[in-house]
């Protein structure tokens, strides 16, 4: 899983027995050589799907960790692109990567912007937030977005009951809720709390209108369906 430039097994279990953001301080300088960063191919298929929606003038990109996201805003986007992050260690890798990028040190349940972002993008953030979180973010990315905004993420299909990725992500989410009852401070890294239905529930309730569109170059399913689909949030 981890590349010759990543994290020991000593520093992934340090980082799990810390906080989130002192986790994240901690894995920044090897995070890019982790499987914990979105691959290209999901932000290569999220920039085909968006490109017929643009073009977009200004870009955020919230919880943007060590800069990943800037593949997907940097062809998309005609004026400035930032990223929004809580941990020092994964802005600084961030700022490295895209110095010609804003980058703001925020917590995203707060965020520090008022309608001014066309397009705010999200990659694999959505687990670090208990459901009853979800509204706070999603009401944030509203008011940052101009009117007409677009806030899009991929999500991934839930494998089937029967494979061995589901009883892998359900024996996991099960561990992090054990290390969470015995230890502070707690780390938030679920895999199962943020299905489709429920997200669309809360991204309608801050006000947005919500479609989906198939990944299809992600692949597809037995059944047929898309392995993943993009969440397309329009402020409305």
């Amino acid at each position: 899983m981890f590349s010759p430039q990543g994290p020991s097994l000593r520093e992934l279990v340090v980082q799990a027995l810390s906080s989130v953001e002192r986790g994240y301080d901690l894995l920044a300088p090897k995070f890019d050589h982790t499987p914990f960063r979105t691959p290209d191919s999901v932000l290569d298929a999220t920039t085909d799907a968006l490109r017929p929606l643009g073009p977009f003038e200004r870009g955020l990109d919230v919880c943007c960790g060590t800069g990943a996201g800037m593949r997907t805003l940097e062809p998309l986007c005609q004026g400035r692109i930032t990223g929004v992050d809580f941990s020092t260690g994964m802005l600084a890798q961030a700022r490295r990567a895209y110095p010609d990028a804003e980058w703001a040190q925020a917590d995203v349940l707060a965020l520090p912007f008022a309608e001014a972002f066309d397009l705010a993008v999200s990659f694999g953030a959505l687990g670090h937030f208990l459901p009853a979180e979800r509204s706070s973010l999603f009401a944030g990315v509203y008011r940052a977005l101009r009117p007409n905004g677009l806030f899009a993420f991929p999500i991934g299909a839930p494998p089937p009951i029967t494979s061995g990725q589901y009883w892998t992500l359900r024996g996991f989410d099960l561990a992090m809720r054990v290390r969470n009852a015995v230890w502070r401070p707690p780390f938030v890294m679920y895999y199962g709390t943020c299905p489709l239905h429920a997200v669309r529930d809360d991204l309608a309730a801050a006000g947005f209108t919500v479609t989906t569109a198939p990944l299809t170059a992600l692949g597809r399913r037995e059944d047929g369906s898309p392995k993943c689909r993009l969440v397309l949030a329009r402020k409305t």
